[in-house]
């Protein structure tokens, strides 16, 4: 963790290795697998991978046939790629290979399965280049146009900046082949941001980044040139031009940029790309007919692309099926918060999308799952398809809990047909078919008192079923052993809890009571929950989760075992339009704090007196806000929040409007400006860090002056090293420290009466 790092236009790299420090999101530390094991199916015979000594893995991807995979080990001089043999598990070093993980793409199967296209550090890369001085300088041309609060992580700051991102980025593409583990370099080196091969093999998709950079926004947002290169000579690259795009400061708030994006290929042969364009100038607040068209642009790319047919709304993405011409397109409304998904002819001269789904995005009950994919021998993944029927695999939400689902879908009729569903006892979930027959497929089983298995469910025989279930009989068997390492967390108990609020919206949360726990008893409580925006508060009430899953504990819920009632994942819906989706904010928070609390204590589990709430990030605003404008909780721990909205002004969680739009909310949703009515005792957590532009470091400490300097009750814990979730056991442990003696000297050591919390608010 104290390993020092460059921050450098959202990518985080650590330089003495040349490895990316951060995950994909930005939000926290990358992973390392200490141990692989190959898994036979049927039968579960287990065979232990011998990773290299002291090893820091990344995930094994892979090749479509089986027969190898492949994965990364990062070590404290370089990144290092590695091949394993999918029979024996025997691994061997790709010698002479430094990745250059930085912008992604590192490494990746190429169609023939026995050949990977990586990106490598230059073999002459020389010493990293020294500060120069001079000033900072940044200039605007009086256009308008803001660039969302989101895009500002990490960016460059200065000319030595742009010089380190300009010497990590750059990298040298590299053919390996691993019949007898020798590399060829594919072209000059050069700061390649993303790289795709076709599926001919022979054709690469490649994005170089150009100049100017920005120090407003992230790599994203670069300038780029994108050109298909053909590599079957890779002494020898030909390159096809297909567009360059400019530098994106300027994109409205949750909008998209103008010109090509979304860049795929089919995936068959011949080589063709597909993408999207913007008709409405990226922006969701444009009234117009149609926001998208869709374009394709064939191999050997010396005739102008054709467009294939124009959306109302924005592209959302394409799914191929086995069938070459067929596919699922999928568009999305951000002001209905809706989505549609169509089945298209791709290549029909005037193609008519038929609606397979039409529905809110945060429809759950009604969802239909998402499409099982299989992968073709050149490595792309296709729709699972057997004759006119897909295959849907869904979380299967229901009022009293997620039962999963596997569903077959006749394409000719769009009839369904439940093949298998999960008990009302366990929580079990399709994840993969076991190989060609569609009768056999593997399953995530798990149960109150049974750790998660890998489990080989069979289809047996068809049978009567009423709506919903499953209309065939089928027979599980374990293929993993996972034992239960903590039986004394079984004695904990939970439940589902359906309420309503004020309003009439149904809400919902997970009670967990303490081991030990006798009913009727009324224990001290924390309350957690994660607020989140609805259009239509039909779909605010919609339970999530299950009920059957194998408890385990991690932050907050470590509580339980000192005694504490968890009224978890509380339902926080912000109901209404999604353009002004903030002007009710705290008004609906207390009322959806107030309904649970109520619901915790009419169930005669939670001391009224006694209620403590903790969040994080959106969740920590949430409860600084609640200690400001409710009276409900004795204490509360905000961990890696935002405080004052002031200094994310353009944009913040689902809000589109900028400070400057609406400059009330702003204020009205930062308790920043209500430090002095904040007199609840409330305990910040925050990483020294924390890489997300709307919770910096700073919201946490300027919180904590505002609520010291008007006399509050307060505690700032800086956690050193941890991005905007914590990742080293000491920090972890620490939080549990501090919540726990948060709470116990806020909670417990309080006695019971409303005067208790008069004295502690003074």
């Amino acid at each position: 963790m104290a390993k020092p790092f460059l921050r450098l236009a959202g990518v985080r790299v650590e330089p003495g290795n040349h490895s990316r420090r951060d995950n994909a999101g930005g939000n926290g530390i990358r992973g390392c697998a200490t141990g692989f094991a190959l898994v036979q199916v049927p039968g579960g015979a287990t065979h232990p991978v011998a990773l290299p000594e002291k090893a820091c893995a990344g995930y094994p991807q892979w090749s479509a046939d089986g027969m190898h995979f492949a994965f990364e080990n990062v070590t404290a001089s370089s990144v290092e790629l590695w091949i394993g043999d999918g029979d024996t598990g025997e691994v061997r070093q790709v010698p002479g290979v430094r990745l250059n993980p930085m912008l992604g793409s590192e490494f990746q199967w190429m169609p023939d399965q026995r050949t990977l296209l990586v990106k490598l550090v230059p073999a002459h890369l020389g010493p990293p280049p020294a500060a120069p001085e001079g000033p900072v300088i940044q200039e605007s041309d009086g256009r308008s146009g803001e660039s969302s609060t989101y895009e500002a992580r990490d960016t460059l700051k200065d000319a030595h900046d742009v010089a380190l991102f300009d010497y990590y980025a750059t990298s040298q593409l590299g053919v390996v082949r691993i019949r007898d583990m020798s590399v060829a370099p594919v072209g000059a080196p050069g700061p390649y941001h993303g790289i795709r091969p076709a599926p001919d093999g022979r054709h690469v998709l490649v994005s170089t980044l150009q100049k100017p950079y920005s120090y407003l926004t992230t790599v994203a947002r670069f300038p780029r040139d994108l050109a298909v290169w053909d590599i079957s000579d890779p002494s020898d690259v030909v390159v096809h031009k297909i567009t360059s795009c400019p530098l994106r400061e300027r994109v409205p708030i949750r909008g998209v940029p103008t010109g090509p994006r979304q860049f795929s290929w089919r995936t068959t042969e011949p080589a063709t790309l597909v993408w999207a364009e913007a008709l409405d100038g990226g922006d969701w607040s444009v009234n117009v007919r149609q926001r998208d068209r869709l374009m394709t642009f064939k191999a050997p790319f010396n005739e102008p692309p054709r467009e294939v047919l124009r959306l109302a709304q924005r592209y959302g993405g394409i799914r191929w099926t086995a069938q070459s011409d067929l596919a699922l397109l999928t568009e999305y409304d951000i002001n209905r918060e809706w989505w549609s998904t169509h089945l298209i002819n791709f290549d029909a001269r005037d193609p008519a999308p038929r609606v397979l789904w039409d529905m809110s995005s945060r429809e759950k009950y009604a969802a239909p799952g998402r499409p099982v994919m299989r992968t073709m021998p050149n490595g792309f993944p296709v729709i699972r398809q057997d004759d006119d029927s897909i295959f849907l695999a869904g979380t299967g939400a229901s009022p009293d809990g997620d039962r999963p689902f596997l569903d077959r879908l006749d394409l000719a009729t769009l009839k369904t047909q439940r093949l298998f569903r999960s008990d009302k006892s366990s929580l079990e979930s399709f994840f993969a078919f076991t190989g060609d027959d569609s009768r056999s497929f593997l399953t995530w089983h798990q149960s109150p008192t049974d750790p998660p298995n890998v489990c080989v469910r069979t289809l047996d025989a068809a049978v009567a079923a009423p709506a919903g279930e499953a209309t065939w009989t089928s027979s599980r068997a374990a293929i993993t052993q996972t034992v239960d390492a903590t039986p004394a967390v079984r004695q904990i108990r939970k439940r589902l809890v359906k309420y309503k609020r004020a309003d009439g919206v149904e809400l919902s949360f997970t009670l967990y009571t303490p081991p030990g726990y006798q009913e009727g008893t009324r224990v001290p409580a924390i309350l957690y929950a994660y607020p989140h925006d609805y259009a239509d508060e039909s779909k605010a009430g919609q339970t999530s989760a299950s009920q059957e899953s194998f408890t385990e504990l991690t932050g907050h819920r470590l509580l339980l075992l000192a005694g504490y009632a968890i009224i978890d994942n509380a339902s926080f819906p912000i109901v209404g339009d999604p353009k002004r989706a903030y002007d009710t904010y705290t008004e609906q928070l207390v009322a959806n704090a107030q309904a649970a609390v109520d619901e915790a204590v009419r169930l005669g589990v939670a001391d009224p007196d006694r209620v403590g709430v903790t969040g994080h990030s959106h969740g920590a605003l949430m409860t600084a806000n609640l200690l400001v404008h409710s009276n409900l909780f004795r204490a509360g721990v905000a961990t890696s929040g935002a405080y004052n909205k002031t200094l994310t002004p353009c944009g913040f969680q689902n809000e589109r409007r900028t400070v400057w739009q609406a400059q009330d909310i702003y204020l009205k949703t930062s308790p920043f400006f209500y430090a002095d009515r904040l007199k609840t005792p409330l305990l910040i957590v925050h990483g020294a860090d924390d890489a997300n532009p709307g919770t910096t470091p700073q919201q946490a400490s300027l919180l904590y002056e505002a609520i010291r300097s008007n006399g509050g009750i307060t505690r700032l814990v800086v956690l050193p090293h941890e991005p905007h979730w914590y990742s080293a056991r000491e920090s972890n442990e620490q939080l549990v420290y501090e919540l726990l003696g948060w709470f116990d000297r806020y909670l417990k050591s309080a006695p019971p009466g409303k005067a208790a919390h008069c004295r502690v608010a003074a």
